[in-house]
């Protein structure tokens, strides 16, 4: 061996082990990731579908990043949103009502949201899609227009109904999504008839005032909440003989009718990345807020079945998944 190969082995050697033990590894930084939102559902499905693209990306919970949380009603979001900040997290996840509340708490973390409904530019969030320039980024769904295209699938699919109770939080949340609704029912020869229900515990006494109402189908308006008692409201909503649609696919596997809605999988896999580029160091007012790219449409043949009711084909023929 020569001379300078002996140095090199060397120096290799004191690079790996002083007196014979392993140099200690610098240790990972822990990241604190914050999730506000209404529903304590959302961790749930966050943990199913983007933690794991999060992983993938090379943050796994538990190992590189904690989840510090906060959840409750609209009206406690501004102080849940001044706790989460407090405890001074890398980036905040928050979702509609969430959004503003967690953006009113603080302008210097990045918050990555899922609009609902809401136009981010109009709102004051951000001043382009393509360049938010603030804090905040994430993904948008334009729920209103979309409320108006579940309206009219419902009504191909139970044409025979023109009373459609529409299901809300509460008059504030979606008063928008009312308007936008209203001239696609005018359009389409339909009453409806708005309905709230803030809690589970006020679902039973809203779906008998459906039934009261006359109600011939339901639409349940798109709501974080609502999504997580999918189940439970599909089942009332059974019991009260009313064919539904939901905001999501796979809400139609948990026994609504008919499920619209963008890919859920994809959102939470952009969402995924939104949060990986910026625990890297992005700035989210660089980050692009983005789009749908890809819409689901369900029908459950099971529910039909139970309703009694026959799904036209045309429908049948729409639809990306057909659940017998």
């Amino acid at each position: 061996m020569t001379r300078c190969g002996a140095l090199l082995l060397a120096l290799l050697a004191i690079s790996f082990s002083i007196g014979g033990e392993a140099l200690p590894q610098t240790p990972e930084r822990i990241y604190r990731l914050g999730v506000l939102s209404m529903s304590p559902g959302t961790l749930q499905r966050l943990r199913t579908v983007m933690f794991p693209e999060l992983a993938r990306l090379g943050f796994t919970e538990g190992r590189n990043f904690i989840v510090e949380t906060r959840f409750g009603p609209v009206e406690e979001l501004p102080t849940l949103a001044r706790q989460l900040t407090a405890a001074n997290p890398d980036a905040i996840i928050a979702a509609g009502n969430a959004i503003d509340a967690a953006q009113q708490a603080t302008s210097t973390i990045a918050i990555i949201g899922a609009f609902i409904g809401e136009d981010p530019i109009a709102a004051g969030f951000a001043a382009s899609l393509a360049h938010p320039g603030g804090n905040v980024t994430g993904v948008v769904m334009l729920a209103r227009e979309l409320e108006g295209k579940r309206l009219q699938l419902l009504h191909e699919a139970v044409p025979g109904g023109s009373r459609i109770a529409a299901l809300a939080v509460s008059p504030d949340q979606h008063a928008s999504t009312f308007a936008a609704m209203r001239p696609v029912a005018s359009h389409e020869g339909l009453t409806l008839l708005p309905f709230y229900a803030a809690v589970p515990e006020d679902y039973p006494s809203t779906f008998a005032a459906m039934r009261g109402a006359g109600a011939s189908a339901l639409q349940i308006l798109s709501a974080p909440q609502f999504f997580t008692n999918a189940s439970t409201l599909a089942e009332l909503a059974l019991k009260a003989r009313l064919p539904t649609m939901c905001e999501w696919r796979s809400m139609a596997a948990q026994g609504c009718l008919l499920g619209y809605g963008p890919d859920y999988t994809e959102l939470q896999r952009r969402v995924a990345d939104h949060v990986a580029r910026i625990l890297r160091g992005a700035a989210p007012g660089d980050l692009p807020i983005e789009q749908p790219t890809h819409y689901e449409f369900a029908v459950n043949m099971k529910t039909a079945a139970a309703l009694g009711l026959t799904v036209p084909p045309a429908i049948l023929a729409r639809a990306d998944e057909v659940i017998e």
